[in-house]
């Protein structure tokens, strides 16, 4: 799954957690907001695989 990085507390997010994890996810997601990646529709994107 490749998806837009969403911003938090979204709906797009728990469908991202859904498909990936939500462990998994929201570890990345830390990782992301440390890294200062931007958020919404022309941000960055994370590939999940699974």
């Amino acid at each position: 799954m490749v998806s837009n990085f969403h911003m938090p507390l979204s709906t797009m997010l728990m469908m991202v957690a859904a498909f990936g994890g939500y462990e998994f996810v929201m570890k990345a997601y830390d990782v992301a907001v440390k890294e200062k990646y931007r958020f919404g529709a022309y941000g960055d994107a994370m590939l999940i695989l699974k």
